[in-house]
């Protein structure tokens, strides 16, 4: 790889980190599922939104403006399927909480067996598919591109390293976050886990209901 990739990687790198920051719904289902299901379900969470990152991020850096024009027309309906998924996704743990809480007549399920999610590979998949479900990914890295100067990229190889630094960009703020909540998660227990549970299945649900809401009325 060029000195001229390298550059470019660098900046995608730093680009994809800052992009993901903002805390949303990916944010509240890495903490959550780490917290509930585990360091591995919550690494692979990590990733999927990572993974999804990087496809969008190399719809731009490829300048597949097709793709773009697609996103865009059906920005509303994607943004439908995100916020369903949303709701399903908060309503489902906040009902778990109960079970891993220890209800009475209820024998409590134990953090971190996965029952709920159904191991590495779906909480992966979900992921991937729950991110995509923003096309105003794409849009931000577009005008991210022009902005930083990688917009002037024009080579497979400058699209290809730009690519690579936003994805990994991204998964080191993911992975990040997993550390963050896999610390703690060592110190929640019982009761009080069940709590955290269910405090992030209504954020979800929250975050849902916005969704829903933009893309019906925005």
């Amino acid at each position: 790889m060029t000195a001229q990739y390298l550059a470019l990687f660098a900046k995608a790198y730093i680009l994809g980190f800052v992009i993901a920051m903002p805390v949303g719904p990916i944010t509240a289902l890495i903490l959550r599922r780490t917290i509930t299901g585990g360091l591995p379900v919550g690494v692979a969470t990590g990733l999927g939104a990572a993974v999804a990152d990087a496809l969008y991020g190399g719809c731009a850096a490829f300048g597949l403006s097709a793709v773009t024009t697609f996103l865009e027309g059906e920005a509303r309906l994607l943004g439908l399927i995100g916020g369903a998924i949303l709701l399903w996704l908060g309503i489902r743990g906040f009902v778990s909480a109960g079970r891993r809480g220890g209800d009475a007549g209820v024998p409590p399920v134990p953090a971190g067996d996965g029952r709920e999610i159904g191991g590495v590979a779906p909480a992966f998949v979900s992921s991937v598919a729950l991110t995509l479900t923003n096309p105003l990914t794409i849009l931000s890295y577009a005008a991210a591109f022009a902005g930083i100067g990688l917009a002037a990229a024009g080579s497979v190889g400058a699209a290809t390293a730009t690519t690579l630094g936003l994805g990994l960009g991204s998964a080191t703020w993911q992975l990040v976050i997993v550390a963050a909540a896999g610390g703690a998660r060592r110190w929640l227990k019982g009761r009080v886990l069940a709590t955290v549970d269910r405090l992030s299945g209504v954020v979800l649900v929250g975050f849902g209901m916005v969704a829903l809401v933009r893309a019906a009325y925005g």
